[in-house]
């Protein structure tokens, strides 16, 4: 009956791995997850209603009339993969948070021997000529190494939180630039376009005067040339449009063709300046040296690396082993406890110490070359938006000169005291101006957004900011059902 007891305690103590987590398998195929890859649409239902969550619109729509930046930066939130990639490290580090958290389990030591008296007499009448030891051994942290470990693994978690925010600024950062190339390709084919056809009825006009020779053959040459080296930049216009859609697609996380037959919205770019109000550089630079997503990072790598050289330091405290556990020996109950000790002979962790201390040195220099990069970043900025501004101020002088002109060569025109090749190439100035300030504005704008990214504040459409979700927003490939 005794040793029945016995087994009974020792099926108890095994009882706790039945709560035991169980395997599941997910299976990646390249072959699906490439054509789930492919069929990604901007009609998705689920992507419609995050973006109606993000925009805190009551009704979902079924589809949206327009695609803005602030639409598409959603768009590309809930599509990246590289938020995915983001989320599961999140989840990673809030995973380490609860294994540093967790005590040390016990282990059970279990001896047993068969005992074979070589005292006649020495083994009680009736007992089991057997000896069982069980013993459970509990380890004992001392000096506060669990909650130095655990701080540890919340800051790094912190780190991550923020390194999933700076993912989505990097996003955001990503659409827009391939939604103003696309924008600006766009235009520059419209104007390009309307060049093209003032050239080619120069070069007609011209033509026709050669053929009656009232022109030489040199003025016709040239202004075929300057006709044809037009048509040719208009193809060039053609394929960077190309370009920027498909540059735009791959910043959302879509196939090209998912765009085919969006109504895409440039409105954040045909205002006028987005700082027209001014620049507070001194606001933004104090905003983004303090408050950046990676700055927020950085701090908390800095925090870890604080708290895991505490917990280095109280490493070199041993932990207390203490071993309760009971004996049968041929019919004689024994209770009994241990402890041990680690002893700090050989060691007193310096090389630990010495490690943490120097992470925690290399955590601090990171974080004074981040904000030195921030600083510089902010001062290219703002050198090329003030040097934009300057160049737009002289394309517009440039474009309401050479407007004036035209104006009036038109009059003359209409009096009479010119001919039409005189106003086909008053326009085509105007136009040539007219494509090099649009070109000042692009600068401008592009300006403008180096400013956004170096300062992570939203400069284009401001009002209409947008957050990263820290879990994902569909299924992804891979995952356990």
């Amino acid at each position: 009956m005794r040793v029945g007891r016995v087994a009974f305690a020792l099926a108890a103590l095994a009882m706790p791995a039945g709560g035991c987590a169980r395997y599941h398998p997910a299976l990646l195929s390249p072959g699906a997850n490439a054509a789930a890859l492919e069929a990604r649409s901007l009609d998705n239902p689920r992507l419609l209603r995050f973006i109606a969550a993000g925009l805190r619109q009551k009704a979902v729509p079924r589809e949206r009339a327009r695609w803005d930046l602030t639409s598409l930066t959603l768009a590309a939130v809930y599509y990246h993969p590289d938020l995915d990639v983001a989320r599961a490290r999140l989840a990673g580090a809030r995973a380490a948070v609860v294994t540093a958290r967790q005590r040390p389990n016990p282990s059970l030591d279990l001896r047993a021997a068969v005992d074979s008296a070589a005292v006649p007499g020495a083994i009680t009448p009736g007992a089991l000529p057997l000896t069982i030891g069980p013993m459970i051994n509990l380890i004992v942290e001392t000096f506060g190494k669990r909650e130095y470990r655990t701080a540890a693994a919340r800051r790094l978690a912190d780190a991550a939180r923020w390194d999933l925010a700076s993912a989505g600024w990097q996003v955001r950062g990503r659409v827009r630039a391939a939604l103003l190339d696309l924008w600006a390709a766009r235009r520059r084919i419209a104007l390009t376009g309307r060049r093209l056809d003032l050239r080619q009825q120069l070069a007609g006009l011209l033509e026709q005067r050669f053929a009656v020779g009232e022109a030489n053959a040199l003025d016709v040459a040239r202004e075929r040339i300057a006709r044809d080296k037009t048509a040719i930049a208009l193809r060039r216009f053609e394929a960077a449009a190309a370009a920027a859609k498909a540059a735009l697609a791959a910043a959302i996380g879509l196939p090209a063709a998912a765009l085919d037959g969006a109504k895409v919205s440039f409105g954040a770019f045909a205002r006028g300046d987005p700082l027209r109000e001014g620049l507070d550089e001194g606001e933004l630079r104090r905003r983004a040296l303090t408050g950046r997503t990676d700055v927020e990072a950085a701090l908390a790598r800095y925090r870890a690396a604080q708290s895991e050289l505490q917990l280095a330091v109280a490493s070199q405290y041993p932990n207390l082993t203490l071993g309760p556990g009971y004996e049968y020996d041929a019919g004689t109950n024994k209770f009994g406890i241990s402890s041990a000790v680690e002893l700090p002979v050989f060691n007193q962790h310096q090389g630990q110490i010495a490690q943490a201390a120097a992470k925690r040195r290399q955590a601090a220099a990171s974080f004074t070359l981040l904000q030195a990069h921030i600083i510089a970043a902010i001062d290219t900025a703002v050198a090329g938006y003030r040097a934009a501004r300057r160049a737009l101020a002289t394309a517009d002088a440039l474009l309401a000169a050479a407007r004036r002109r035209e104006a009036q060569v038109a009059a003359s025109f209409r009096i009479g005291e010119v001919d039409r090749p005189t106003l086909v190439t008053a326009e085509i100035e105007t136009a040539t101006v007219g494509l090099a300030r649009f070109d000042a504005r692009v600068g401008e704008l592009q300006a403008v957004g180096a400013l956004e990214d170096a300062v992570q504040q939203p400069l284009f459409e401001p009002n209409a900011a947008f957050s990263v979700p820290p879990v994902e927003s569909r299924p992804l490939p891979g995952s356990a059902s």
